[in-house]
């Protein structure tokens, strides 16, 4: 979205580029070659529909190949555009670097509004989307692996993903040209709730550092704070719902397309994603909070923690300074714009950038690729060894007490919990949190390191820009 007075989405990620490459010491023209766009590729196809020839712009953007394949998202939106496209895939690029994924960053994007085409006709439209890119190897396991984004989900990429096998009939890994897909398609556990889990897995590791809470003028783990949710999709939903359910946060608020809840005791997140579900996401007559028309103002409400989890630009200008909440974690791509992250930072707003916080996907994404090479689940070799090597523990624990008469036991929840081999899903948790410690860590090493970092945002940057020019350098750049 465009905010009047503003830089564009895409020129406010320059200017974020900007200010932590100004504090970094890179070769001559190598800032340049990092920053650029490499290539876009746009696309018009038509699809016979209804009786008539319908007309389809698509893009697809490469933003940096300093590793290979590049990664990111399809989005179905009609704000598709250009400049969108290549913001989002300079963000992939970076965000790839930050979390030690080996991609490079790509993006691609249909400018449609998928809830105007039945099932039938948005699989039409998708695989000749995807033929367009395949045919120049725009989709490819070995070049360009995209996954869903807004607009798109599992069944949109398990059709990219036969379009490619039925194109390239002889490729053994052709279910590793697309992520995001369905399990029974090639996809993997957890995949689905990757984004949102990745935001509380983040939000966990931030409060493990009580010298960066008391920055936001926070205090304690996630137990009791209160939350604001904008965007109640797969992002915000997931996110909203890991944080109450698992770590007593307190969601108070939560934001939608036709307004906001409120609820100062606490919204239950899955009861509001049922009611939007069975309603189609209206919001108004949910009987167990408070329906404020203007939604964008609870934004502003109090409250300990915002996660914006929709679209960009939503924190902008005209409404930074009356944002109240000390710590924003960004689960959107670019929801604070340049203008308002500078009036959050001297407000002494503490964020938690996109970049790093809504990785999750992108990090299960890599999970799934490599599983797709690996033709075997994971879990699949280990899982009964595990169980087996706990049980032989147990047993003998148990005998040791039986024959010293020792007098006690392991409690049967213990037992239960460890004699349980770790299974796909597990794993895939297991390797998301140690990515969102591992590259939250690099972040805050930089950040309290260096006086002239002041956030972690240019943090980030620094710590992704870094790599992506020591991989150049290494190819003789």
């Amino acid at each position: 979205m465009s905010i009047a007075g503003e830089p564009s989405f895409r020129e406010s990620v320059d200017m974020m580029f900007k200010r932590a490459t100004q504090l970094m010491d890179l070769g001559p023209g190598l800032e340049e070659k990092i920053r650029v766009c490499n290539s876009t590729y746009t696309v018009r196809f038509g699809v016979r529909l209804r009786g008539k020839i319908e007309t389809f712009v698509g893009y697809r953007s490469v933003h940096s190949e300093h590793m290979e394949p590049v990664k990111g998202g399809i989005r179905y939106s009609l704000g598709v555009n250009q400049d969108e496209v290549e913001a989002l895939a300079a963000l992939m690029t970076y965000k790839c670097a930050l979390v030690e994924t080996p991609f490079g960053g790509s993006k691609g994007g249909l400018c449609i509004d998928p809830r105007k085409w039945d099932e039938h006709e948005l699989e039409q439209i998708t695989r000749r989307f995807a033929y367009e890119l395949i045919k120049r190897d725009l989709i490819n396991p070995a070049q360009n692996v995209p996954a869903p984004d807004m607009g798109t989900g599992e069944r949109e990429m398990a059709w990219i993903a036969d379009q490619y096998a039925r194109m390239n009939t002889t490729d053994i890994n052709a279910k590793a040209c697309v992520t995001g897909k369905p399990p029974h398609a090639g996809g993997i556990q957890g995949r689905v709730e990757a984004t949102g889990r990745g935001v509380q897995y983040a939000l966990r590791e931030f409060f493990r550092h009580g010298e960066d809470a008391a920055k936001a003028g926070l205090s304690g783990d996630l137990d009791g704070k209160r939350v604001i949710v904008q965007g109640l999709g797969n992002v915000g939903y997931h996110a909203a719902k890991f944080l109450a359910e698992e770590d007593g946060a307190k969601v108070i608020a939560i934001i939608e397309r036709d307004g906001a809840l409120v609820n100062d005791s606490g919204l239950d997140v899955e009861d509001v994603r049922q009611w939007m579900n069975r309603h189609g996401g209206l919001l108004a007559e949910y009987p167990k909070g408070q329906h404020i028309i203007d939604g964008a103002k609870a934004l502003e409400l109090p409250c300990d923690i915002l996660i914006p989890a929709a679209m960009e630009g939503v924190i902008n200008l005209s409404n930074a300074e009356r944002i109240q909440a000390p710590l924003i974690i960004e689960a959107a791509n670019g929801p604070i714009t340049f203008g308002a992250d500078e009036i959050l930072r001297r407000k002494g707003c503490v964020i938690i950038p996109d970049m790093y916080a809504n990785a999750g996907g992108v990090t299960v994404s890599y999970f799934e690729w490599v599983k797709n090479l690996s033709h075997i689940r994971f879990g699949r070799m280990q899982r009964r060894a595990e169980e087996a090597r706990s049980r032989l523990l147990v047993e003998e624990l148990e005998r040791l007490s039986s024959d010293q008469h020792l007098g006690w036991q392991l409690g049967p929840d213990f037992k239960q919990k460890f004699l349980q081999g770790s299974d796909e899903l597990a794993l895939v948790r297991s390797g998301l949190d140690d990515t969102m410690r591992t590259a939250y860590q690099s972040m805050r090493e930089v950040w309290h390191a260096r006086q002239e970092v002041q956030d972690l945002r240019v943090a980030a940057y620094i710590v992704s820009i870094g790599r992506i020019a020591k991989t150049y350098q290494s190819k003789g750049l």
